[in-house]
């Protein structure tokens, strides 16, 4: 009995002169800060690659201590749900289109302005020079931090089940399914078009029950999200380049340390450059892949369309709504359009 008594006063004793280190609030493995990055593409789109393997960058380049759990797909919501999470704080990054992103900073649209930009050497100096600068100034006024590198989401093409456009005339009175955003549907009005604003994860069964006839997206949307299934003609019309902000709330984002922040732009940064790089060279693979799987091509004079955009007054309404700054930096990359 004694013995027994000594024995659990020793093992009190050794307990209490155990390191204070071997006393911890959280398991050895649990990240400081766990993040969730959601976006809308599938789970094969190069974004979803490239952010994951930036997750995992992050996670070992901090140690451990930023953990960011990507949810592809709209898993989380739609792009307009998945806003407001990122505002309230719900979820801490998404990628986002600008001109979804204009329904709360309205000046973020103007990278779609249609037909402005020619061709990738006048979107990359752009969108990572002044007019890139700008929009980030304009997000951080509304609770958001945007990166410094846009990601890809490529130029938007037009698809039909009905008929293929090959000139402005034939958006007259077509039904197209076009995002939740303003610039959209006034450019496809500016056509005579029906445009109607569906977010992009209802897409398909609106196209297959024919509420819309068409619609447009890039072609690497138009591929991982099977859209050929339901559309016939596919009109190559490059009328708006379209890319995505990673965007973070801020107060999750001004909450880590100024050393991680570092390690999380770094990479994301970097990897919504191999994203880019990833976005061209399908692009270059996608006409023919596209094709087999039963879309047919058409080419369209740019040109046209654009001058019908002009006669509509298109141009000159989005330069007054969008300002001297952001318009002069828009033309200042790709010339006069109004």
């Amino acid at each position: 009995m004694v013995q027994s008594m000594i024995s659990r006063r020793a093992l009190v004793a050794g307990s209490a002169a155990l390191p204070l280190v071997a006393i911890r609030t959280r398991p050895a493995s649990a990240a400081e800060f766990t993040y969730k990055f959601a976006h809308n593409t599938a789970t094969t789109h190069p974004l979803n690659v490239r952010a994951l393997e930036a997750a995992a960058k992050i996670k070992e380049g901090t140690s451990g201590r930023v953990e960011i759990q990507v949810f592809p797909n709209s898993q989380l919501g739609s792009d307009t749900d998945t806003l407001g999470q990122v505002r309230s704080g719900g979820v801490e990054f998404f990628t986002l289109s600008g001109l979804i992103l204009s329904t709360l900073v309205p000046n973020a649209a103007i990278n779609g302005v249609g037909f402005a930009f020619k061709d990738y050497g006048q979107v990359w100096p752009a969108m990572d020079g002044a007019l890139g600068a700008h929009v980030r100034a304009e997000t951080a006024k509304r609770g958001l931090y945007a990166m410094s590198k846009c990601w890809d989401n490529g130029y938007r093409q037009i698809t039909t089940s009905t008929k293929p456009i090959k000139t402005p005339e034939d958006l007259n009175g077509f039904k197209i399914r076009v995002p939740p955003a303003p610039l959209w549907t006034s450019m496809f009005k500016a056509f005579g078009a029906s445009p109607t604003s569906i977010n992009f994860n209802e897409v398909y069964s609106a196209l297959q029950t024919r509420i819309c006839d068409g619609q447009e997206n890039p072609l690497a949307i138009i591929d991982s999200g099977k859209l050929y299934e339901v559309q016939k003609y596919l009109s190559v019309t490059n009328h708006m380049w379209d890319g995505f902000w990673l965007l973070a709330n801020k107060r999750a984002w001004e909450a880590l340390p100024a050393d991680l922040r570092g390690v999380v732009e770094r990479e994301f940064d970097a990897a919504g450059l191999l994203e880019r790089q990833d976005i061209a060279k399908l692009n270059a693979s996608l006409q023919d892949s596209l094709k087999s799987k039963g879309l047919q091509f058409t080419d369209v004079d740019a040109s046209a369309f654009r001058a019908a955009l002009k006669k509509a007054g298109f141009y000159s309404e989005w330069r007054e709504k969008f300002g001297p700054e952001a318009w002069g930096a828009l033309e200042g990359a790709v010339g006069s359009l109004a």
